[in-house]
C-alpha cells in the first residue's frame, strides 16, 4: 500500500510517495515461516522525495529511505541535464545498514533460511555514474566510487571479528576503504514467445588510497525463455570470479532467492568462484494462477577455502 503528494517547493513540485511493501515472494518460495516476527521482517517501508528542477534549470534532485525491520538503505541522486546523446550523469551517496548473513550467519531450519549472529555492514558510498544512451538492444552504464566498509554489531559498535573470531574485514582493522571502477552491460531481446537477457558487470578496485582494496570482480548472467504453447520455459546460467584483495563480505553468495531457492542465503556455499543453473516451467492453472516446477542448482567450484572466515 502506498501514498503520493504533490507539494510546492519554490516555482517546482515536490513529489513525496511513501509506501509500505510485504514482500510476499519469499513466503511462496520458501517453507512457511514460524515465527511472526520473522514475517514482519519482511515488510519494507519507502519515502520517495523527488525535485524536477532544482535550480530552475531540469536538475533532478532524488531522496530514497528504504527502511525494514533489520536493514535500511538511504540514497540520495542529483542528476544534470544533458541531451540525450550524451551519457546522463548522476551523482550519488548512499549508505546501507544490512545483516551480514551470506557468510558469517547460520544456517536455519534445515538450511531453508539463514540466520544472523549479530553482525552487520554499514556501507557508505559516493560516486559518479554514467549511463551510455540506449542503442538497439543494448545498454550500458560506468560508475566510479569510495567505499567505506563498517562490520558493527547490533548495538552500533564497531566490531572486527565475528562470533566465532573470524576476521570480518581484509584489513583486519575495524573498516574497509576501496574506489571501484564499475563496468556494466547489458543485452535484451524479448517478443510476444521468447526472450534473451544478458548482463555483464566487472568491478575493479583501485588503489589510489592508502590500504584500500584492489581486485577484480567479474559476474555474467544469461537468461533464455521460450513459450510452449500456453506454458513457458526460463533457463538461466550465472557464473562469478573474484581475484586480489577480498573481504568476506564480497564473497559470491549461493543459496536464497534469484540463486538456489529452497536454502537460506549463503547456505550452499560462498566463494570466490560461482556457478549457478536454473530452470524453471510455468503451467496455466486458472486464469489469474499459475503453477512453476523448477530445479536450481550451485556451486563455489571448490573456492570457499579461498575466503576469509569461510
Amino acid at each position: 500500500m502506498g501514498a503520493q503528494q504533490s507539494v510546492n517547493a519554490g516555482k517546482a513540485k515536490v513529489d513525496v510517495h511513501v509506501d509500505l511493501t510485504n514482500m510476499l515472494c519469499e513466503a511462496l518460495l520458501l517453507p512457511p515461516v514460524r515465527s511472526s516476527s520473522a514475517s514482519i521482517s519482511q515488510i519494507v517501508g519507502r519515502i520517495s522525495l523527488k525535485h524536477p528542477s532544482l535550480f530552475g534549470r531540469s536538475e533532478k534532485l532524488d531522496v530514497i529511505l528504504d527502511k525494514g525491520i533489520n536493514d535500511s538503505n538511504v540514497v540520495v541522486a542529483f542528476r544534470r541535464p544533458r541531451p540525450e546523446w550524451l551519457s546522463q550523469q548522476s551523482f550519488v551517496i548512499q549508505h546501507s545498514m544490512t545483516p551480514e548473513i551470506a557468510v558469517h550467519g547460520f544456517p536455519a531450519d534445515n538450511f531453508t533460511r539463514s540466520g544472523s549472529r549479530g553482525v552487520n555492514l554499514s556501507r557508505l558510498s559516493l560516486g559518479v555514474e554514467l549511463n551510455e544512451p540506449t542503442t538497439s538492444n543494448w545498454t550500458s552504464g560506468t560508475s566510479v566510487k569510495f567505499e567505506h566498509i563498517r562490520p558493527v554489531n547490533n548495538d552500533g559498535r564497531s566490531i572486527a571479528r565475528d562470533h566465532d573470531g573470524f576476521p570480518l574485514t581484509c584489513s583486519g582493522n575495524l573498516h574497509d576503504n576501496m574506489i571501484i571502477l564499475k563496468q556494466e552491460s547489458g543485452y535484451a531481446d524479448v517478443n510476444d514467445n521468447s526472450f534473451l537477457k544478458v548482463n555483464f558487470q566487472m568491478e575493479q578496485g583501485l588503489p589510489l588510497v592508502p590500504k584500500s582494496l584492489t581486485f577484480n570482480r567479474v559476474k555474467c548472467a544469461v537468461s533464455k525463455g521460450i513459450k510452449l504453447g500456453p506454458t513457458f520455459l526460463v533457463t538461466s546460467l550465472t557464473g562469478g570470479s573474484i581475484v586480489g584483495d577480498m573481504a568476506p563480505y564480497q564473497a559470491f553468495a549461493i543459496g536464497g532467492l534469484g540463486s538456489v531457492r529452497g536454502y537460506g542465503e549463503g547456505a550452499v556455499g560462498s566463494g570466490r568462484l560461482c556457478l549457478i543453473a536454473n530452470c524453471e516451467y510455468t503451467v496455466p492453472l486458472a486464469k489469474h494462477l499459475e503453477g512453476s516446477i523448477f530445479m536450481d542448482c550451485g556451486s563455489d567450484l571448490g573456492s570457499a577455502r579461498h575466503v576469509p572466515a569461510c
